[in-house]
């Protein structure tokens, strides 16, 4: 908790918590909607694309934004899009006019929006708290994640369905982004980075430079491109509808599945926050993510609701575990200057294949079978995320901190 001290950085943790519930509504929401209005995986699958498309369109752009500029008005601008497409959906939904285009078209906005948000989140926090604060606040974040994300979001997302439909989560969900901006707003100025004066695309081709003469950037980067690739789509399509069609759940439901694995999350950043990382850095988080991935395996072995919670812990505690190894390393071993535009090629390149995710979940079930797929996805995602580790010179930053004693 020790980078709560700092007021920016209290400032934008309190922020991004509020967001964070409100996707968490969103997650819950937003399938919901699908399935009352359609009820089929292809429509969830249309939503995933329409999300994910824009969002890696934009992600170079915010990374290169970001590095030029104060990180806080991209994600301001960021915010107040959000909110508002949110709040369009919202009405849309409340009226009972909300039709697929529209809905698809809404979401793509939202995607778009959301491309610059993370890139400028990732390049402010080591502008805001001292190197040796990295480890806390990066534990701080992904402990909020799953608090906002999938305890208290879909908890409260479940709960507003129940009462009042999904078009008042949409509402919900946009007043959590007007927070976010409000905090955003209270902030100091940040003084962006001195500028070298060469152009927008010398300077994003300077951190695609940069990442491709570090293997253990890279090969996270696609490591990562071909793991999302085998089980997001996969488990945000499947899952929804395992528990809506398969078990006979309820939006609360899958709201209590969402809200263990955050129980899970949550526990394994604070975990890490409190004894530190490993000297085996890489070989830690790999290993943490391949087991992550292993257990979506779970999800189609389930036949109950708790079995589905206790497969989330497993996937997003370790999945956290090994992203404040990740993100602390990133940091620790990037140049300030250059952060900003790499950790938007660490976005863009790891969701460059979500939208193929999404698009081929619904027909490979449909081929495969539900849980076929959901175990296919588990099992080969654990075994190309371990192999990734093998690559010559991925464990670079181990030597690089056994060296400097980091």
């Amino acid at each position: 908790m020790t980078a709560l001290r700092h007021r920016q950085f209290r400032l934008l943790w309190t922020g991004m918590s509020a967001s964070l519930i409100g996707d968490g509504i969103l997650l819950v929401a937003l399938a919901w909607q699908v399935y009352d209005l359609f009820g089929v995986p292809a429509a969830m699958s249309a939503v995933g694309v329409a999300l994910s498309v824009p969002q890696i369109a934009t992600l170079l752009f915010g990374g290169v934004v970001s590095d030029r500029y104060d990180p806080r008005h991209i994600m301001l601008v960021s915010d107040l899009l959000r909110g508002l497409i949110m709040g369009g959906l919202a009405m849309l939904s409340l009226s009972g006019l909300l039709t697929l285009p529209l809905m698809l078209v809404l979401i793509a906005g939202y995607g778009a929006a959301a491309g610059f948000f993370g890139p400028a989140f990732d390049s402010l926090v080591p502008r805001l708290v001292p190197a040796s604060e990295l480890v806390a606040a990066n534990a701080l974040d992904q402990f909020v994640r799953p608090a906002g994300l999938q305890i208290l979001g879909p908890l409260l997302g479940g709960a507003v369905i129940a009462v009042g439909g999904s078009g008042w989560a949409f509402a919900a969900n946009a007043a959590t982004f007007a927070f976010s901006a409000l905090c955003l707003l209270l902030m100091s100025q940040v003084a962006a980075l001195p500028a070298a004066g060469s152009s927008f695309w010398h300077e994003m081709k300077e951190g695609v430079d940069y990442v491709r003469r570090h293997v253990w950037l890279w090969g996270t980067f696609l490591c990562a491109t071909f793991t999302y690739l085998l089980f997001v789509g996969p488990t945000e399509v499947l899952l929804p509808y395992v528990v809506k069609h398969e078990l006979g759940g309820s939006a609360a439901q899958l709201g209590l599945i969402l809200t263990s694995g955050g129980l899970g999350a949550i526990l394994a950043a604070l975990t890490v926050g409190w004894l530190g990382l490993p000297r085996l850095t890489m070989t830690y988080l790999y290993a943490a993510w391949a087991v992550a991935t292993l257990a979506v395996a779970g999800y189609g072995l389930a036949t109950s609701t708790w079995q589905l919670a206790a497969a989330c812990v497993l996937v997003n505690g370790l999945e956290a575990a090994g992203t404040v190894a990740w993100a602390t390393t990133k940091q620790k071993l990037v140049p300030e200057g250059m952060l900003g535009r790499v950790s938007s090629v660490d976005w863009f390149v790891s969701t460059a294949l979500l939208p193929l995710s999404y698009a081929f979940a619904a027909p490979v079930a449909h081929s495969l079978g539900v849980r076929e797929t959901l175990i296919g996805a588990g099992v080969l995602g654990a075994l190309v995320t371990f192999g990734f580790l093998f690559l010559p010179g991925m464990r670079a930053p181990e030597i690089y901190k056994a060296r400097h004693a980091l």
